[in-house]
């Protein structure tokens, strides 16, 4: 049986990495909504990078998962789709703020197609992004993923209650609990569930619900 835990933060995402677990982040406005929608239109893969501006108390490292999402979108002869903030204004300054996680992209040799906001459910109507890798680089959800895998998780996926164009909150939390135990099964490791966030309630409750989901699975 999998051993499931429930943390938060970029200093639980860290901890749950040393530990070698598989991490679910949640970030539900609106990083992982984000990746859940990129997900549901085809994404081929998803990273996530902490934002030039974060300082979070455990190290990340915005480059490397630049250079990884752009050495996997390579792999597979796509660009790279990137998520960034603010969620309004131009492109160049979304840009301005992710010149790390850039210069691994561009370290790689990959290209970046576009750079868009990290507005949710609707962020495949931004671009094309079937058969993408997608790289969100924000402040919060963003920072989670990095830190988890810098701490050394071996696998990372993101997990949501909110609804996107193809699930409604209930389908959004299985097929993100699904990820987390195929992740485990694979790789014969545990799983933590990390809201991104302890100072966000929606990233609690949403974490708590997918932690319970995960139980009914494994149990």
């Amino acid at each position: 049986m999998l051993n499931i835990i429930l943390t938060a933060d970029a200093s639980g995402a860290a901890h749950a990495g040393n530990r070698g677990l598989v991490v679910v982040v949640v970030d539900v406005i609106d990083f992982s909504t984000s990746m859940e929608a990129a997900i549901d239109a085809g994404a081929a893969a998803i990273y996530g990078a902490a934002a030039d501006s974060a300082r979070p108390p455990v190290k990340t490292d915005p480059y490397q998962m630049g250079y990884l999402a752009g050495t996997e979108a390579r792999r597979l002869g796509k660009a790279v789709v990137v998520l960034a903030e603010p969620r309004v204004g131009e492109e160049e300054k979304r840009r301005q703020g992710i010149l790390k996680c850039l210069g691994g992209v561009q370290s790689s040799g990959a290209r970046v197609s576009c750079i868009i906001p990290n507005i949710g459910a609707e962020t495949p109507r931004l671009a094309d992004i079937t058969g993408m890798v997608v790289l969100g680089a924000t402040g919060t959800g963003g920072v989670a993923f990095d830190a988890a895998v810098c701490a050394g998780s071996p696998a990372v996926v993101t997990g949501t209650v909110a609804r996107t164009m193809a699930k409604n909150g209930f389908s959004s939390a299985r097929a993100a609990a699904g990820r987390a135990v195929s992740e485990a099964r694979r790789l014969g490791r545990d799983i933590a569930v990390v809201a991104a966030s302890g100072n966000s309630l929606e990233d609690i409750l949403a974490a708590e619900y997918i932690y319970k989901t995960l139980m009914e699975m494994v149990r």
